[in-house]
C-alpha cells in the first residue's frame, strides 16, 4: 500500500498540472520553514529538507558544529556522532546532521499548507505567465465567465483568466457567459496576483492573424500582407502583395467565390473588408487604397520635414465614393498607405488653379503660355455652372490641363529640394564634427534665449548653426528670437571652427538622422517611384511624375550655353505598328517651352486619344459616355427611358 505522503503528492501533481520538480521544491521550503517555526532556528543556520518520493520518506538536515560536549544541541553534535556522518571530521568543523523531529510529520503538514499553497500558486502563476508570454500577438480562444460594463472576464487554458476591455470589443458584438470567443493576446503583464492578459478583437493584427488562418498562400509566405488599416466593426483595408510570379494576391485572399474572405467577415461581424493590391509606385498604391472610386491622378509632394502629401483628382461623380461615409474611406486610404491625401474633384481642381494663375504672381508666365487653354476651361466651368451638360471630351481636356499644372509644380518642387540639399552639403563642409556636441550653453546667448531653442528641438550648437545657415526663418519662428539674436548666432557660427578643436569635418550621413527634425517644410520633393512592374493603369496614374524625371533629366544634360540652333534628337524612338516612323521630340532648352508642349508630344503611348489600338480597345467593349447620367455605360445594357427622352426634348 503507498505511503499517504506519495499519494497526496501525486494528487496534488495531478490536479494542478505542474512540473513534479516544482511541487517537490515547494514542498521542501515548506518543510524547511515549519522546522524553523517549530524549533525557532536561526535563519542563519543552513537547512535543507531531503524528500524521497519512492518510499514516502523525507528527512530535515541542520548544520551544526562538532563539539567535545553538547551545550546546545540545535546547533551542536559530539565528535562521535559527527564521526558516524563524516569519517574524517575534526573538532570546530560544520556538518549536516539528521535532526528531523519524532512528531515533525502531522506539525509540519499542519504549518506548512500554507506555504505550500503559496509556492504552488506562484508556480501555477509562473507557468500561466510562460506559456502565454509566447502566445503574445497570436489567436487564442476561451470561454466568458462574467460580463459587465467594463468589459468581458474570459476562462483560459492552464486555468488562466483574462479581461477583454470594452475598447478592444467590436461595437455592436454582445457575448453571453459560456459561450466561446477568439480574440488576440494584446498584451501580457506580471503582477503579484499572477499574469493579466489583455485580449483584443479591434486589434489589426487580429484581422492579420484571421487572414493567415483562412488564406494558406498567407501562412506559407507565397502572399505577404503589407498594410492593414482598420476602424473596427466598420470597415479596413488590407494591402497584399505576391513574392512569387503569377500569383493573384486579391484572388487568394478572396477565395473561389469570396468564401475565404466571406468566414472572416462574419468572424468581425460584418465588417467590411477591402484587399487591394499592393504596389511600389506610391502613386498607383494610392489609387488603388482609394478604391472602390475610380481616379484620374495622384500627384506627390514630399516635403523636406518629413510630411508626405499625396493630391487625388477623381470626377466628380466619384468624390463622396472616395471620400466616404463621414471621411472614412479617405481616413483608411490614409493610414495604409502612411501618406497624408487630399481628395479634389476634378472641377475643384480646375477652379483652385483658374484662381491662382490669375492671382498669384509666380505663376504669371505660366498664365500667358495657357492663356488659350485658360479661357477654354473658363468656357467649359462656365457652362458646367449653368448647369448644361458638358460632353466626355471637355472633361478629358480638363484632366489633360491640370495634369500639366501639376507637373509644372512637380518640377519647381524638386528644383526647390535640389537647392535645400546644396545649400545642406555646403552648410555641413563648414561646421566642424565637434559643434554637433557642443552645448548651447558656450554660444554667448542668455539663459531664456538657450531654454527657448532646446524646446524648439536646438539641443547642440551645430544644428543651431545648421538652421542659420539652411533656413534663418525656422530660427525666428521660435518665441522670443529676433534679428538681433539671429546675428550673434549667425556670427557665433562663423567663429565655430576657432572654438571647436580641429577634427574630421563631418559627413553628411552621420547628421542626417539629427537634422530631419530642423528640415523646413519650404523644400519640397516628390517621391520617385521605385522599380516595379508598372500596369497601364498605374503609368496612366502616375504620368506627371514620370514627366517630370524626364524633363528634369533632359534639363540637367543640357550645355550651360545653349546653342542659336536647337539641335533635334531622338529620345528612344519607338514605331507604330504599322508606321514604324520613331517619334521624335525637341530638347527643351528653356523653362518657359516647358508649356508649349502637348501632353502627346511628351507621353504619346500614354495620352494619345487617337491611338487605333486605344479605338480598338475601347470598341470592343461597347461603352460609350452617357451625359445624361454623367456616367460610363455599356450598349448592350443601355435602354432609353420616358424620363431620359423627356431630357432630351428639353435639351
Amino acid at each position: 500500500m503507498k505511503n499517504e505522503f506519495v499519494l497526496a503528492f501525486n494528487e496534488v501533481l495531478e490536479e494542478k498540472g505542474l512540473p513534479k520538480e516544482t511541487i517537490i521544491e515547494a514542498l521542501s521550503i515548506a518543510m524547511v520553514s515549519a522546522y524553523r517555526k517549530s524549533v525557532n532556528a536561526s535563519s542563519a543556520q543552513d537547512i535543507k529538507a531531503i524528500i524521497d518520493m519512492e518510499h514516502g520518506k523525507f528527512n530535515i538536515l541542520v548544520e551544526k558544529e562538532v563539539v567535545q560536549t553538547v551545550q546546545n544541541p540545535l546547533t551542536e553534535v559530539t565528535i562521535d556522532d559527527a564521526i558516524k556522518i563524516e569519517e574524517n571530521t575534526e573538532l570546530g568543523n560544520i556538518v549536516m546532521v539528521d535532526s528531523t523531529p519524532a512528531d515533525f510529520g502531522r506539525v509540519a503538514a499542519q504549518t506548512a499548507r500554507q506555504v505550500i499553497q503559496q509556492k504552488i500558486r506562484e508556480a501555477e502563476h509562473a507557468a500561466q505567465y510562460e506559456f502565454y508570454e509566447k502566445q503574445l500577438g497570436e489567436i487564442i480562444s476561451g470561454v466568458v465567465q462574467a460580463a459587465n460594463a467594463r468589459g468581458l472576464t474570459i476562462g483560459l487554458e492552464l486555468k488562466a483568466e483574462a479581461s477583454m476591455p470594452r475598447k478592444e470589443m467590436i461595437s455592436r458584438e454582445r457575448f453571453r457567459i459560456h459561450e466561446r470567443i477568439r480574440a488576440l493576446v494584446a498584451e501580457v503583464k506580471e503582477t503579484g496576483r499572477g499574469p493579466q492578459i489583455i485580449l483584443s478583437r479591434t486589434h489589426r493584427d487580429f484581422l492579420r492573424r484571421l487572414l493567415e488562418n483562412e488564406v494558406p498562400e498567407i501562412f506559407h509566405g507565397v502572399v505577404e500582407i503589407r498594410s492593414i488599416a482598420r476602424e473596427p466593426g466598420h470597415r479596413a483595408k488590407v494591402a497584399v502583395s505576391a513574392t512569387q510570379k503569377g500569383i493573384d494576391p486579391v484572388g487568394a485572399c478572396v477565395g473561389m467565390r469570396g468564401i475565404r474572405i466571406q468566414s472572416i467577415v462574419r468572424e468581425l461581424h460584418d465588417e467590411k473588408i477591402d484587399v487591394i493590391e499592393w504596389s511600389p509606385d506610391p502613386t498607383a498604391f494610392i489609387a488603388k487604397a482609394i478604391s472602390p472610386a475610380r481616379v484620374n491622378g495622384v500627384y506627390l509632394n514630399e516635403t523636406a520635414d518629413k510630411y508626405k502629401n499625396a493630391l487625388v483628382i477623381v470626377p466628380e461623380d466619384q468624390l463622396s465614393l472616395a471620400i466616404g461615409r463621414e471621411g472614412q474611406n479617405a481616413r483608411l486610404a490614409a493610414k495604409l498607405t502612411g501618406w497624408r491625401i487630399d481628395i479634389k474633384s476634378l472641377p475643384e481642381a480646375i477652379s483652385d488653379w483658374l484662381f491662382t494663375l490669375k492671382n498669384d504672381e509666380e505663376f504669371k508666365e505660366l498664365a500667358k503660355e495657357e492663356a488659350e487653354a485658360i479661357t477654354k476651361a473658363e468656357e467649359i466651368m462656365g457652362r458646367r455652372v449653368e448647369g448644361r451638360v458638358i460632353p466626355t471630351n471637355d472633361y478629358d481636356f480638363l484632366n489633360q490641363l491640370n495634369d500639366r499644372l501639376e507637373l509644372v509644380m512637380i518640377i519647381k518642387r524638386r528644383e526647390k529640394f535640389e537647392i535645400f540639399e546644396k545649400k545642406k552639403e555646403e552648410a555641413l563642409q563648414s561646421i566642424p564634427a565637434g559643434a554637433f556636441k557642443m552645448d548651447l550653453s558656450e554660444s554667448g546667448l542668455s539663459d531664456k534665449i538657450i531654454e527657448a531653442l532646446s524646446e524648439a528641438g536646438f539641443h547642440t550648437a551645430g544644428k543651431l548653426v545648421m538652421a542659420s545657415k539652411i533656413n534663418p526663418e525656422k530660427i525666428l519662428e521660435v518665441s522670443g528670437i529676433g534679428p538681433k539674436t539671429l546675428e550673434k548666432i549667425e556670427e557665433f557660427g562663423s567663429k565655430l571652427p576657432d572654438i571647436v578643436p580641429e577634427e574630421e569635418i563631418i559627413e553628411k550621413e552621420e547628421v542626417e538622422e539629427e537634422l530631419k527634425s530642423e528640415q523646413d517644410s519650404e523644400a519640397a520633393a516628390v517621391e520617385i517611384p521605385t522599380d516595379g512592374e508598372i500596369t497601364t493603369e498605374e503609368t496612366a496614374v502616375g504620368s506627371a511624375e514620370k514627366q517630370a524625371d524626364v524633363i528634369l533629366e533632359e534639363k540637367q544634360s543640357l550645355p550651360e550655353e545653349p546653342t542659336s540652333e536647337p539641335a533635334e534628337e531622338l529620345i528612344e524612338p519607338e514605331t507604330d505598328e504599322k508606321s514604324e516612323k520613331p517619334i521624335k521630340i525637341e530638347k527643351i532648352k528653356s523653362f518657359e517651352e516647358l508649356f508649349k508642349l502637348e501632353l502627346e508630344d511628351i507621353t504619346p503611348s500614354e495620352h494619345d486619344l487617337n491611338d487605333k489600338s486605344a479605338q480598338k480597345k475601347k470598341k470592343s467593349r461597347q461603352i460609350e459616355y452617357d451625359p445624361d447620367l454623367d456616367m460610363t455605360i455599356s450598349k448592350k445594357k443601355r435602354k432609353r427611358t420616358e424620363s431620359d427622352w423627356s431630357n432630351w426634348e428639353e435639351d
